[in-house]
């Protein structure tokens, strides 16, 4: 996490979607690299995560352009516009955490390698935590 704002929300739940974002879609990646032989419709899905993930993780960083131009002065509407993107990141998070619960249940290559079920239950653990992180930024206010 980087530190240039100081003790102020909602730049630092904007660093941390930042990085979450980033890392998630690098997870996308591991995961189609680690199972080779992964079904189609599942490196399909995967793909298209990724893709959404950079999506998103764009958003954030025009979002933290903006509030750092605005010099901490971020208005009501600016404010409102950065919590439904961070809402917006947090389900997608969910979203793809219960997918991951998916192809581990469903994917027949997933099922027979343990070091993938391993990876997985990782890369679940780590979108929990920016969901969690993100919470309690949010609830500290």
């Amino acid at each position: 996490m980087q530190y240039y704002y100081g003790s102020q929300m909602p730049l630092r739940v904007l660093d941390e979607a930042e990085f979450w974002k980033h890392q998630e879609e690098e997870h996308t990646v591991v995961i189609r690299e680690l199972v080779g032989s992964l079904e189609q419709k599942y490196v399909k899905a995967l793909k298209e995560w990724e893709k959404e993930f950079a999506k998103a993780h764009h958003r954030v960083i025009r979002y933290i352009e903006t509030v750092n131009r605005s010099k901490g002065q971020v208005s009501q509407a600016l404010y409102q516009d950065i919590m439904q993107l961070i809402s917006f990141c947090l389900q997608q998070s969910e979203q793809f955490i219960n997918f991951c619960r998916t192809i581990m249940e469903e994917s027949e290559p997933i099922s027979a390698n343990p070091t993938a079920k391993v990876v997985l239950n990782h890369i679940i653990v780590e979108s929990e935590y920016f969901i969690g992180v993100a919470q309690t930024i949010l609830y500290q206010q």
